[in-house]
């Protein structure tokens, strides 16, 4: 049975991040607030967590498009090759905000993400997500949690979302509602930034 715990996003109780950030260190699956949509994550750095959350999503791992969630822009440039200035100012604009944006992966990627070539990297505008991943060192594999009914696309109401999820997940965080529109996703590997789908974020960058 999951843990429901409650935080604000002005001002994360410090403990309680400390709390959320043992379980995903011991191989656990958190559902966490972003500036989106509520996300479904684990530690990048635990095998056994990563098999679980693609279970869960019904994909092969090594195939599955998750996310990294990061917490600066920094943490962005550890995981991917090196990026031109112009790509660089537009992550600097960006980020953090609602945008995920695919860049070429480096030799830093996990063991089980070596055979891809690309990468999706955030920096959510959320203080709860963010001081997650400062607590945790590492970056956190996301992919947003989706409602089955086909007018309500995602879960918003974080009651509705542990209802549904406890006995899959080891923790959810009620950060109050959440969003019901995704990132925009942006694909920068081409040498021009391609627009891979329309979200939350601007276009205007």
């Amino acid at each position: 049975m999951a843990k429901f715990i409650k935080l604000y996003e002005e001002n994360p109780n410090e403990k309680q991040i400390q709390e959320v950030v043992k379980v995903l260190r011991d191989g656990g699956i958190i559902i966490y607030p972003t500036d989106t949509v509520y996300g479904l994550g684990c530690d990048i750095n635990n095998n056994r967590a990563l098999e679980r959350i693609a279970q869960i999503r019904g994909v092969k791992i090594e195939k599955a498009n998750f996310s990294f969630v990061c917490e600066s822009l920094s943490d962005v440039s550890a995981y991917v090759k090196q990026m031109d200035t112009s790509t660089f100012k537009m992550l600097k604009r960006a980020l953090p905000g609602p945008y995920t944006f695919i860049l070429e992966g480096n030799n830093n990627l996990p063991s089980v993400f070596k055979k891809k070539k690309t990468v999706g990297l955030r920096v959510p505008n959320n203080n709860i997500a963010r001081a997650i991943v400062r607590e945790l060192g590492s970056p956190i594999i996301s992919t947003s949690i989706r409602d089955e009914d086909e007018v309500i696309e995602y879960t918003t109401d974080p009651e509705l979302i542990y209802e549904k999820w406890e006995k899959l997940v080891d923790v959810v965080i009620d950060g109050g509602y959440g969003g019901n529109i995704a990132s925009t996703v942006i694909d920068l590997t081409q040498g021009e930034p391609v627009l891979v789908r329309e979200g939350k974020g601007s276009l205007e960058i």
